[in-house]
């Protein structure tokens, strides 16, 4: 009986040390996805004041193309913008003449994807959430095609043509996590290959759907891939080639931020779950949150360590009591 409660202890112990461990591991992960980034952070009246016009001697790297992605979940097979969209779809149009526009449906955009990466239908087919395929995509046609990729409730207010010089960027709002609304490569950029690849074992899905989301093939996904793909670069000293270099356009819609000189953001939240605003006040006060979690870590760590102690000094005067009492 001794031995059986003593290795259900140390078993308890195991389990809780490879709990915390799981835990500490991805609160690591969390850091990197929520905290300082990697890349070269640029705003956009930098990118402006670096532009000279139609005489920029800089190669342009990135393609005239514009991608965006709608797939219509409440009413299926109606491939008509809505609106307010629309509306800001014809924004782009006019600011960038003589570009590419690539309006991509639910069926154009299964298409793409059985016909050029037939490996990842099966993934592809089978997220939970929608707007998983939505976001899966977009990196799919950055790395294929090239070119810059908006969200439906991003407008221009410019020509974009100065953000062509760069040989890849992603949008980066200031704090939290990188965002992947508004993205742009030229083709075949090692960073899309990494992370269309890195897809298939990210494909968890999470009690939470915003953590589905985020987690396999939204944000935060790509954030952490973000954070690998310039862990395995060479330090830049080293490596002076730009076109492995990765660029953060600054996108901060804070009052005291850079101003936005390319780009508007309209009506969005056509994702939203249930749990969405719980996870946008943690990420409004990251710090308390990971105080709460911590303590309460220690508090468990602190109730277990109690508990082991009582059972030693039980075991303890057990373990002195004679064998048999006389009667």
């Amino acid at each position: 009986m001794r031995v059986s409660v003593r290795i259900s202890v140390v078993l308890w112990a195991i389990a809780l040390v490879t709990c915390l461990g799981y835990v500490v591991a991805r609160l690591l992960v969390f850091k990197q996805i929520f905290f300082d980034h990697a890349g070269i952070a640029i705003t956009q009246p930098e990118v402006a004041a670096a532009h000279n016009g139609t005489h920029d001697p800089r190669p342009q790297l990135i393609p005239k193309i514009i991608h965006q992605v709608f797939h219509n979940w409440h009413d299926p097979g109606n491939d008509t913008l809505p609106s307010d969209w629309e509306k800001v779809r014809q924004t782009c149009v006019v600011a960038n003449p003589g570009w590419e526009y690539k309006l991509w449906t639910e069926t154009t955009s299964r298409d793409f994807i059985e016909t050029e990466y037939p490996w990842f239908l099966r993934t592809y087919d089978a997220y939970r959430y929608p707007v998983q395929r939505v976001d899966a995509v977009r990196y799919f046609l950055l790395l294929f095609y090239g070119g810059i990729y908006l969200d439906l409730d991003n407008g221009c207010k410019a020509d974009l043509t100065p953000l062509l010089y760069y040989p890849m960027w992603i949008t980066d709002p200031g704090r939290g996590a990188l965002s992947n609304n508004i993205l742009a490569s030229r083709p075949n950029h090692p960073f899309w290959a990494r992370l269309t690849h890195s897809l298939i074992p990210w494909s968890y899905n999470w009690f939470f759907p915003y953590v589905t989301v985020s987690y396999a093939s939204g944000q935060w996904f790509e954030t952490a891939i973000w954070e690998q793909y310039h862990s395995l670069l060479p330090p830049a000293s080293e490596n002076p080639d730009h076109e492995h270099r990765l660029y953060r356009l600054m996108m901060d819609d804070r009052p005291e931020a850079d101003e936005w000189v390319y780009f508007t953001q309209e009506r969005g939240g056509t994702w939203i779950n249930w749990d969405n605003r719980m996870f946008l006040v943690i990420g409004d006060h990251l710090f308390m949150f990971l105080l709460v979690v911590f303590s309460a870590l220690g508090m468990a760590g602190w109730g277990v360590t109690k508990g082991v102690r009582k059972y030693r000094e039980g075991y303890a005067r057990i373990k002195n009591l004679p064998d048999r009492y006389e009667i």
